[in-house]
């Protein structure tokens, strides 16, 4: 049987941040749940995460998560002590424990499968993850003999001249025989540079004690401030550009662009500069993005263009064109083969097939038949100032430039509404509405003359 612990109850000061460390995002997913997602290809019998500081927002967070236990850390004194706090709950358990740190994000699934299958395979008392880096500076150091076996863990403070030599370093992440670590957990001692109970301490207390080497650094960078936290939004980022460039999508310019885990492209997708997917976005084949847009939580179908603009909560089927400077909000759905022009915005409406606003425009709350032609500067006036309201056009209706439709208010098929015309009242199919003041033209006309201003004496 396998648990796994997640520690997750640091301050995490140095981020100076309102928002606990381990729920900074990263590629739109926070860190702590970036690492119970490595967990996946593991299918651990229980999980358990560590909290302390501000607990009840960390649990209301994962709340969601089927069957995680919250183990609270009150202080929090070391991650000697944090593991302490599961021998009640494991009192029972029998298997192996794998101990993650929340702010640990970029480990590879592969890669912890490749610590539990090393550890079994050796019979180890606990087998840790150790990566060798550039500058090793306040990491643990880990000295073992040329076979794997682990003699000691030292921690940077307490590392002589000489051991910092050691560019071996403990990566934080653990695989106990968890009866054996219980037995020996009572006997950690606060006798050390911080006054802490070392999880670290166990090793010399455990036989045998073994270490995996991990090819890619990064897997095990942790997160202490914001430039780390950019770091691994960096790694993160590579990471996600180059697997779906592998899946035959075109970046222009991949350092550019930004995605979240959740983004999902089809094949000959080409993406132009300055170009940023977030959330559960989904771009179909042939799309061309780009230059400069943002894609959040939407749907493009097939071989759509999208220039310049922002689309948020929104469904684009096949061949619709979007941009440039277009916005696209919450509830817009659009059909097959619309086109939606330079500064037009759309919130909380579905357009027919082929419709077309083209300049100038605000759609909100409304309904469009196939083939409407909204004219530059319409506006659906859909808020009476205490209830939104919709719009319904009918089919192949067309409005002019400058048009207002006041909602509540339904257009049948094929109506024209002239330029410059504000409707209140209903207009039925195929009937041309108009709704201004007459033009009033007096020839022959002359400006009055200046006023002129009388002096004062003085």
């Amino acid at each position: 049987m396998l648990a796994v612990a997640v520690l997750a109850a640091g301050k995490g000061t140095r981020m100076k941040s309102a928002l606990p460390k381990v729920l900074q995002p990263l590629a739109g997913a926070t860190l702590v749940e970036r690492v119970l997602g490595s967990c996946h290809l593991l299918a651990p019998d229980r999980q358990l995460m560590v909290v302390g500081h501000q607990a009840e927002r960390v649990e209301q967070t994962l709340s969601r998560v089927k069957g995680l236990e919250f183990v609270l850390q009150e202080p929090q004194n070391g991650t000697g002590h944090a593991v302490q706090q599961l021998l009640e709950p494991l009192a029972d358990f029998k298997g192996e424990l794998l101990v993650l740190n929340g702010d640990v994000p970029l480990l590879r699934p592969e890669t912890l499968e490749k610590l539990l299958t090393t550890h079994r395979k050796g019979g180890a008392a606990v087998t840790l993850l150790s990566a060798r880096l550039a500058d090793p500076s306040g990491y643990g150091r880990v000295f073992a003999d040329w076979t794997g076996q682990v003699n000691a863990i030292v921690e940077h403070r307490d590392c002589d001249a000489e051991q910092r030599r050691n560019d071996l370093t403990n990566a934080g992440i653990y695989c106990f025989d968890w009866p054996k670590l219980a037995a020996v957990l009572p006997k950690l001692s606060t006798d050390n540079d911080q006054g802490e109970l070392y999880l670290t301490d166990t090793i010399a207390l455990l036989r045998p004690a073994m270490h995996l080497e991990v090819i890619d650094p990064n897997e095990v960078a942790g997160i202490n401030d914001r430039q780390q936290l950019a770091h691994c939004e960096g790694v993160l980022q590579e990471r996600l550009r180059r697997h779906w460039m592998t899946e035959g999508v075109s970046f222009i310019d991949p350092a550019s662009c930004t995605l979240s885990e959740d983004t999902r492209f089809g094949r000959d997708v080409l993406v132009e500069p300055q170009c940023h997917f977030r959330g559960a976005t989904t771009v179909g084949d042939g799309c061309r993005i780009g230059p400069g847009c943002l894609i959040e939580d939407s749907h493009l179908g097939a071989e759509v263009e999208v220039i310049h603009s922002v689309l948020r909560d929104s469904s684009v089927a096949p061949g619709c064109v979007i941009g440039p400077f277009a916005q696209l909000r919450a509830g817009t759905h659009l059909e097959e083969g619309c086109r939606i022009g330079n500064f037009v915005e759309v919130k909380n409406s579905r357009l027919g097939e082929g419709c077309k606003a083209n300049h100038l425009s605000y759609l909100g709350d409304a309904d469009l038949g196939a083939e409407v032609n909204v004219g530059a500067g319409t506006i659906t006036a859909n808020f009476d100032g205490v209830h939104k309201h919709r719009t319904v056009i009918g089919g192949g209706s067309k409005t002019g430039a400058n048009s207002v439709l006041v909602a509540p208010i339904t257009l049948g098929e094929g109506v024209t509404v002239g330029a410059g015309s504000t409707l209140t009242k209903d207009v039925p199919a195929g009937a041309l509405a108009l709704g201004r003041a007459r033009q009033l033209v007096k020839e022959n006309w002359s400006a009055p003359a200046p006023r002129q201003e009388q002096g004062v004496a003085g």
